[in-house]
């Protein structure tokens, strides 16, 4: 064998050589990629942990009326703050504290701890302080280390509940909220528009949040100030409502609803209840809200600073009538004898009847071939003959409509199956209404498919889904289970009396920036159209002239004295109910626009359980007609510059004058349900 070789000493340090040369020539690589190719992102890194961020957030744009006139402001309000650190090095201070302010000292903990203040900036505490605590604060403050004055921004609201509604509320930014404004630079602890104009047109109103950059040691203490951007205000949102006119209407219809709950009701034998109302005013030539009231209705000022859970309950309280709910805008009604101008339009524009078509009114209509009850009767007995549409739209007449329904329901193979619905949909009833503030409701008009569509989706709730003679005969003079809200019947005869356009209803009109200049308009929105063969407008027209004019007009008595001469009103009536309300008192409906022939204002009035429309409603709309003859609504104004005096405001309900007219009514008309399914209400 022959002998093995020893390894040399001098390879195998050879071989280490090489792997310690590999290690260090991979260390000086690395070393050098980090300190050179990749030294700005660690720089940045490092900055990053030096720097920290701190939002300010901007004043709020305004909001102002069509005049110019602010109704939304911001107001600066006095803050106790306390810084985070102080309190932690000083924890007595909080209860000295809490013991000068009146509070809980668990309160200022809570807020102490809340995350949606910034942990560089020292947390208010209490706003809104008496001058005397401020004071003593500033004149003792070895007693109080980390507490200062602040001033801090609010929402205020110069003419307390007008328009609330439609304005809305602010509030701290909630988990939704950031959610939906993702990637807006929104952070916790932002305001931000919760309802109404406020939210819908945040975007504008919001301004640009200041930022100030704090330098910052490695504990997290500030070091001192690196940079600062100023905060930017908001835009200012102007409105197409009129303040002078929105005071009025919201005085009016709380007056004429304080008013029936003392008026007692002798057929019923109960005071009339008038829990809740809604009245709109809308310029029927482009859809624009110039007043637009809820009844009960409520203070937004409650939200500023943060709703206490007592308000809140208050609001959301059944016994309250829910005051947060927009009745004009959510609200659904039964339409009564207000639907009677979509059933003029329909059997004149088909061909039903013509403009001196005749139908007898005995007093009642029965339907033909019919079993069980089957009559439908006109108030107190009240016969008036042989009538054409005209009288029967003036006088409200319910067998000239019964017959109207019947004949369309013996007619489907000429007319169609629906041809009341169609019109009523073309008005824009039962259909999204577009409304810019959001919450519209849709409505409901009764017909065949409607309810064969309910009764394939919810077959419980509706098992039947026939339709019968007295069905259609219930349609035709408003009743059965269709329901529309304020703004959409507003908007209806918006339509009618334009000529037929059916318009978006909006409140805003546009955006100017803090130096006046417009940054965006609102330009009205065209729906659809109605259309009409020759002579249909007209006819219908004048019987709405009648209403008011003429002595077999249902509303002739509430306007007696009115000047109808210089400021001729178009209108109808409505009283409606349902076999199902019981006891309840019927819903006062009055919808009314003028100057007749050349409209510029619709009035719509809504008040649930108020009786007739004449007597319940049209009190309402006078009183806002009268007062538009004293103060015509003018074109959209430019806001005053900043710093100059708002424009003077039109004077309140109390400096008014109310015509104090005596309310009559031709009475209402009491139906029997039909054996075909039909059933009955009053409707004048």
């Amino acid at each position: 064998m022959r002998p093995m070789r020893r390894p040399r000493p001098g390879a195998r340090l050879s071989v280490v050589g090489v792997m310690v040369g590999c290690l260090f020539a991979a260390m000086f690589v690395r070393l050098w990629y980090l300190q050179i190719l990749d030294a700005p992102s660690f720089q940045a890194a490092a900055t990053s942990n030096q720097v920290r961020p701190v939002t300010e957030p901007a004043p709020r744009g305004l909001i102002v009326d069509r005049t110019g006139r602010t109704v939304v402001d911001n107001r600066t309000v006095v803050a106790i703050t306390l810084s985070r650190d102080a309190a932690a090095k000083h924890p007595a201070v909080i209860d000295q504290l809490a013991t000068l302010l009146g509070m809980n000292p668990a309160d200022i903990r809570q807020k102490l701890g809340d995350p949606r203040f910034s942990p560089y900036k020292p947390v208010p505490v209490a706003t809104n302080v008496d001058i005397a605590k401020v004071v003593y604060v500033r004149e003792h403050q070895d007693q109080f280390p980390g507490v200062a004055v602040a001033e801090l921004s609010q929402r205020d609201y110069p003419d307390t509940t007008a328009a609330a509604h439609i304005l809305g509320y602010v509030g701290d930014a909630s988990a939704a909220d950031l959610a939906r404004l993702k990637g807006q630079g929104y952070q916790q602890g932002d305001l931000v528009g919760k309802a109404g104009v406020e939210k819908v047109y945040e975007q504008w109103l919001r301004g640009v949040p200041g930022v100030t950059n704090l330098e910052v040691d490695a504990r997290g203490r500030v070091l001192g100030t690196i940079g600062q951007r100023r905060p930017v205000a908001g835009d200012d949102v102007q409105l197409t409502i009129d303040v002078g006119l929105q005071q009025t209407v919201e005085a009016d219809l709380a007056n004429e609803i304080g008013k029936l709950q003392h008026t007692f009701d002798p057929l019923a034998g109960i005071y009339f209840p008038a829990p809740s109302g809604a009245a709109i005013v809308m310029d029927p030539r482009d859809g624009s809200i110039l007043a637009m009231s809820s009844y009960p209705t409520y203070d937004p000022s409650v939200w500023v600073g943060g709703i206490s859970s007592q308000e809140y309950q208050s609001l959301s309280d059944p016994a309250s009538h829910y005051p947060l709910i927009n009745r004009a805008v959510e609200g659904l009604y039964t339409p009564g004898s207000t639907f009677k101008l979509v059933t003029s339009t329909a059997a004149l524009d088909d061909g039903l009847i013509g403009p001196n078509t005749i139908i007898d009114d005995p007093g009642e209509f029965t339907i033909p071939h019919c079993t069980g009850q089957c009559s439908f009767h006109n108030a107190e007995s009240e016969a008036l003959g042989p009538i054409s549409v005209v009288t029967a739209i003036t006088a409200s007449d319910d067998v000239f409509f019964y017959t109207l329904g019947y004949r369309f329901y013996a007619g489907r193979s000429q007319f169609g199956p629906e041809p009341i619905q169609d019109m009523a949909h073309a008005y824009g009833l039962g259909e999204p209404t577009e409304f810019p503030l959001g919450g519209a409701a849709q409505g409901r008009v009764d017909s065949p498919s409607e309810r064969r569509f309910l009764h394939d989706h919810y077959p419980q709730a509706f098992p039947n889904y026939g339709w019968y003679a007295g069905d259609n005969v219930e349609v035709a003079f408003g009743q059965g289970a269709t329901v529309v809200s304020p703004l959409q019947l507003a908007d209806a005869y918006a339509a009618f009396a334009n000529g037929g356009t059916v318009w978006q209803p909006h409140v805003a009109a546009r955006v100017v920036d803090r130096s006046g200049k417009v940054v965006d308009v609102f330009k009205p929105k065209a729906l659809s159209h109605v259309t009409y063969a020759p002579g249909v407008h007209d006819t219908i027209l004048e019987g709405l002239k009648g209403v008011v004019a003429n002595r077999r007009g249902t509303a002739y008595g509430t306007f007696l004295g009115f000047p109808d001469s210089q400021f001729p009103v178009a209108a109808k009536t409505g009283t409606a109910t349902t076999s199902s309300a019981g006891n309840k008192e019927p819903t006062a409906l009055f919808v009314a626009f003028a100057p007749a022939d050349n409209p510029q204002y619709l009035v719509a009035v809504v008040i649930d359980e108020a009786g007739y429309g004449a007597s319940g409603a049209a009190p309402v709309a006078r009183q806002i007609l009268e007062y538009l003859i004293q103060h015509p609504v003018g074109p959209v104004q430019s806001p005053p510059a900043p710093g100059a005096a708002q424009p003077a405001g039109s004077p309140t309900p109390s400096q008014q004058s109310t015509s104090g007219s005596t309310s009559t009514t031709t009475g209402g008309t009491t139906t029997t349900t039909s054996g075909t399914g039909g059933q009955g209400g009053t409707h004048h």
